[in-house]
């Protein structure tokens, strides 16, 4: 499943890059997750959350890997994931650039569920995605903007 957005903010590039490299500060932005655990500081980090897709349910352990950060350019990461008899795979970039009323985040992800939860409810897995994703940049811009 591929997906992409742009999101503007109204915010200096300085601060939008702080908090979308910080994995503690996206983490509580995001619906569903429960725990943060620092692996490497500003490298990997682990995130333990659930999402619903229907009637089905999903609890996951998530390790996330900064693989390549560019000083307010750029972050690409790598997402690897385990649930019980589901395994999630993906990856993430994200693009900062000037805009007329702040910072543009552009994103884009692809990402790979195998297993029961894909099996159960392959058709939820993208809007369900994107409904996460929309909730959470919305978090997001509502605390990097205040």
């Amino acid at each position: 499943m591929d997906i992409q957005g742009t999101e503007i903010i109204s915010a200096p590039r300085q601060k939008v890059w702080e908090f979308v490299t910080d994995a503690e500060s996206v983490a509580s932005c995001t619906p569903g997750v429960k725990s943060v655990r620092i692996l490497e500081p500003g490298k990997r980090f682990e995130v333990v959350g659930g999402i619903k897709l229907g009637t089905v349910g999903l609890n996951a352990k998530n390790v996330i890997e900064f693989t390549d950060l560019v000083e307010l350019e750029e972050a690409r990461m790598k997402i690897r994931g385990r649930g019980p008899g589901t395994t999630i795979d993906a990856v993430a970039e994200l693009r900062l650039r000037d805009e007329e009323s702040g910072t543009a985040l552009d994103w884009k992800g692809t990402v790979q569920v195998r297993g029961t939860l894909a099996a159960l409810a392959s058709r939820l897995l993208k809007p369900v995605t994107e409904k996460v994703l929309r909730e959470m940049f919305a978090e997001m811009r509502s605390r990097i903007e205040a």
